[in-house]
């Protein structure tokens, strides 16, 4: 069938491909000809002459087009200019088409998309007697009437094709299907095996078989089967009624013809397992197939190994369905649901208090009842959370302090257990429960607690086999149960390291509105964290970043690059100096822990990511750049949602690759969001896919930084995250024109006057007047110092918020340095001035220089503004008097 259908393809495909190419080859012949002949007809020269040639030519076209069989002839001058055309609006427009061969007096075939469609066309031109072109004749077919002659013969190649192929299908499967049911599928090799393999194994197994006829009639008996049944070497034929030494029971089984399955007969001194079924060779009830094993020998080892395996899965299951967590309490509840109904009736686990701290217990430790488990809820044994201290005559006591499994037959007559408590002991012997083992939770060489298995329901006691059970169970648990304490240890510690080098409050800064949450990882804490740190000029730079790896390292390291950050963000650096120091420290970092060689855990800092942005209040352009960190998002004012084209750079301590910053316009109202990967990420989804529910998440109008953020957890936040999580989003403010005032100074010494007047007025419209001796004595030093040693152009700007903040702006980038003047120095207090006179100074430099600024504290209390200080000009005062 299969060489049938490429035979059929393979000449369907070239006989579609040979007339396809002799009808496109008569197509054009035809095209061609018609041309060629309507182009030398005795009067088209002279009627191209006239005023009006389409009058004249287009019933001649129409009437030749018919004749000839084409779809088209068009007439045109040698500009191209139709006069005929089988569509009369397309008269006197520019014929589609390339006409320069014909031009030069050749005729030209091609295929263009013309009018009508798809065409195959020709142009030849018309000459005049003496070999001048005075125009051109194009005709020609459409391709849809070219291919209709392949198209009509495609149903009856095609129904060819397919009669054959069902004739050849009809007669594979006839002859298959006779073969398959002559021959049950074997052929002739494989049915003289499987009937020598079938005898082989028929007298071979040590199971009886017996197969009978619809008439009770013995058809066969193995070797087996004779010999449990003691039947003679010729009972194969007889009727089973007739059947010497045949138990009387068995023969009315046989002879019943009723289905059994593991039906027990006691013949003589045997126990033997039946299973009978009826055969249906001819789809009738025509005998049964019986099977026959001794299971005298088995009983008793089946019950023993019966109860071995019920041992051995109570401990597969113990260690698959304890320590799933690594939370100490979760491991207890799950090691005493484990072993009740099937080891006990009842498990309580008691753990050292300071187990469930992720402490180490001492040996005098108390107890606490962490887990209960049990057949019933009316027990009246200690409930869980009860702290409990165990007499050193108690088997727990014991167990406890030696670390081995302690076993009480009879609760009864134990009299240390009953000292305990005894009231509550005779309730619980009173209950029912009458046996107790006591194995302690034993892991590294350090017991963690108890774990007490009761028995009631069971008559009999414990026994040695019991006792080792348990203890293996509980070995097994102890380990998960150690796991779990050093983890709740280490988490702890983690975590609480990592809190304490987040940020606890935000500070105090008017550019955004900020929202924040952090959630570490429940797998072990991470190295996220996130930043909101206050610039000079009201700016503010906003950061994330995210420390490979986790625990105690990643958490420390987290502590040091935001320290870190801090202090490259007192140098007011751009942002992609920021990363490229934060690059080299984490560089030094790795450095160091591979030369230390008592660092053998191999948590070296493998890298870290982040992305640091700094928006300006007063221009509403937020400069960023990040190091390996996913993009942020922006949220305009009307709620669109677009994630920032932030170019993006190495993580951190991979080193040789510079850093890259963007800047981006912000809309006061925007909304700025930075997060880490644990948001985005998980396991069920991709991180395209949770950038996506981000940004859908986020796409919501009016609102504030707090429910942006309730939005986007609802959404997202996993429900035990497997990474920290880290979100931050700040919405924008601005300064506006009110409280922002900007000078151009002419580069002249005489302008500092005329600079100082105007900074007073705009005091005195500010209601800051009480500043303005101070302002004017910083502007008078900065501005000079400008003009003396710096470059044009010079700017003044002063910004009212928080603080009072002075900047002069020029061309240099000469750094001014702070220094002490002699008592004989003309020159050299300026800076000295205006440190004394401000809070903070400071410079930072742009692409055009620098800027050199002084804040200055507001006037007058409530609020964040304080009483300015009083300006210390002692030092000033060290000439002496003339």
């Amino acid at each position: 069938m299969a060489i049938v259908v490429l035979l059929a393809a393979g000449a369907l495909l070239a006989l579609l491909l040979q007339s396809r190419h002799d009808i496109d080859r008569e197509a054009r012949n035809r095209s061609v000809s018609v041309a060629q002949t309507f182009a030398h007809s005795l009067g088209l020269q002279p009627a191209l002459k006239t005023a009006d040639p389409s009058a004249v030519l287009q019933p001649l076209a129409e009437a030749t087009r018919k004749d000839a069989g084409v779809d088209f002839i068009v007439v045109m001058d040698t500009n191209g200019i139709r006069y005929t055309h089988p569509q009369p609006d397309r008269i006197g427009k520019r014929f589609v088409g390339t006409i320069e061969p014909s031009l030069a007096g050749q005729v030209h075939t091609e295929s263009v998309q013309g009018p009508l469609g798809k065409e195959i066309q020709a142009v030849v031109p018309v000459t005049a007697p003496d070999g001048k072109v005075v125009g051109l004749v194009s005709a020609g077919l459409t391709v849809k009437n070219v291919s209709g002659v392949v198209d009509r013969q495609l149903p009856v190649i095609l129904l060819a094709i397919a009669i054959g192929l069902a004739l050849a299908t009809a007669g594979t499967a006839l002859i298959s299907r006779r073969l398959l049911r002559q021959t049950h599928g074997l052929g002739t090799t494989e049915m003289t095996r499987m009937y020598e393999h079938h005898d082989a194994v028929l007298h071979a197994v040590r199971e009886g078989v017996l197969i009978t006829d619809g008439d009770g009639r013995l058809l066969l008996a193995n070797d087996e089967a004779k010999r449990l049944l003691g039947l003679p070497e010729d009972a194969e034929g007889r009727h089973i009624g007739d059947v010497p030494c045949l138990d009387q029971r068995m023969a009315e089984l046989l002879l019943s013809g009723r289905e059994t399955t593991d039906e027990v007969l006691e013949t003589g001194d045997r126990l033997l397992v039946v299973n009978q079924r009826p055969t249906h060779p001819r789809g009738r009830p025509e005998g049964c197939a019986v099977t026959i094993r001794d299971s005298t020998e088995m009983r008793i080892l089946t019950s023993r190994a019966e109860t071995a395996r019920r041992r051995l899965k109570l401990l597969y299951d113990a260690g698959g369905d304890v320590g799933t967590t690594l939370d100490v309490v979760r491991t207890a509840e799950e090691l005493a649901v484990v072993a009740v109904p099937r080891f006990a009736d009842y498990v309580t686990v008691d753990l050292a208090e300071g187990v469930l701290e992720g402490d180490e217990p001492g040996p005098d430790a108390d107890m606490r009842r962490t887990a209960v488990s049990g057949i019933r809820r009316d027990h009246p044994l200690y409930p869980r959370g009860r702290t409990i201290d165990f007499l050193p005559s108690t088997p727990q006591a014991r167990g406890y302090a030696g670390g081995r499994a302690e076993l009480v037959p009879d609760l009864a007559v134990a009299t240390g257990w009953h000292a305990q408590d005894p009231p509550r002991a005779r309730a619980i012997v009173d209950y029912g429960i009458h046996s107790l083992i006591a194995a302690p939770l034993k892991a590294r060489g350090v017991v963690l607690g108890v774990v007490n298995f009761w028995r009631s329901q069971k008559p009999e006691p414990f026994d040695e086999d019991d006792l080792s059970l348990a203890e293996e169970l509980v070995a097994r648990a102890a380990v998960s149960m150690d796991n779990a304490r050093r983890y709740t240890r280490e988490h702890a510690l983690a975590e609480t390291l990592q809190r304490s080098l987040l940020p606890r409050a935000l500070p105090e800064q008017s550019a955004v509105d900020v929202a924040h949450f952090y959630l570490p990882a429940q797998s072990g804490v991470g190295g996220d964290w996130f930043d909101v740190i206050p610039l000079p000029g009201s700016r503010v730079a906003l950061v994330v970043g995210d420390v490979v790896g986790h625990g105690l390292h990643a958490a420390a390291t987290m502590g040091r690059l935001r320290t870190a950050v801090h202090n490259f963000s007192s140098l007011d650096l751009p942002p992609d100096e920021i990363l490229a120091r934060l690059d080299a420290l984490v560089q030094r970092i790795d450095h160091d822990r591979e030369g230390n060689a008592e660092d053998t855990d191999g948590s070296g800092v493998l890298g870290a990511t982040c992305l640091y942005a700094v928006y300006d209040p007063v221009s509403q352009h937020c400069t960023m750049a990040r190091a390996g960190h996913l993009p942020p998002l922006t949220v305009a004012p009307d709620g669109t949602t677009e994630i920032v084209e932030l170019p993006t750079g190495p993580p951190l301590g991979l080193g040789g690759m510079p850093f890259e910053t963007a800047e981006i316009y912000l809309a006061e109202g925007s909304q700025l969001v930075l997060y880490t990967d644990g948001l985005v990420e998980e396991r069920a989804r991709d991180i395209g896919e949770g950038l996506e529910m981000l940004r859908v998440a986020l796409s919501h109008p009016g609102r504030n930084p707090e429910e942006s953020c309730a939005a986007v957890l609802e959404k997202l936040l996993p429900e035990r995250p497997g990474d920290d999580v880290a979100l931050l989003i700040a919405r924008t403010r601005t300064l506006g024109p009110d409280r922002v005032a900007q000078w151009e100074v002419p580069f002249q010494p005489d302008a500092v006057a005329a600079i100082r007047n105007s900074a007073a007025r705009r005091l005195d419209a500010w209601g800051l007047s009480e500043l303005g001796f101070a302002t004017e004595l910083i502007l008078s030093e900065l501005i000079t110092n400008a003009l003396r040693h710096g470059s044009a152009p010079v700017r003044v700007r002063l910004l009212y918020d928080h603080h009072l903040t002075c900047e002069v702006w020029d061309g240099s980038s000469i750094a001014p340095h702070l220094r002490y003047a002699a008592t004989t120095d003309e020159g050299g207090r300026g800076l000295f001035l205006v440190a004394q006179l401000s809070e903070h100074w400071g410079t930072r430099y742009t692409p055009y220089g620098k800027v050199i600024w002084a804040e200055q504290g507001l006037p007058g209390t409530g609020g964040p503004t304080r009483e300015a200080p009083e300006p210390d000009l002692s030092a000033f005062l060290d000439v002496d008097p003339i």
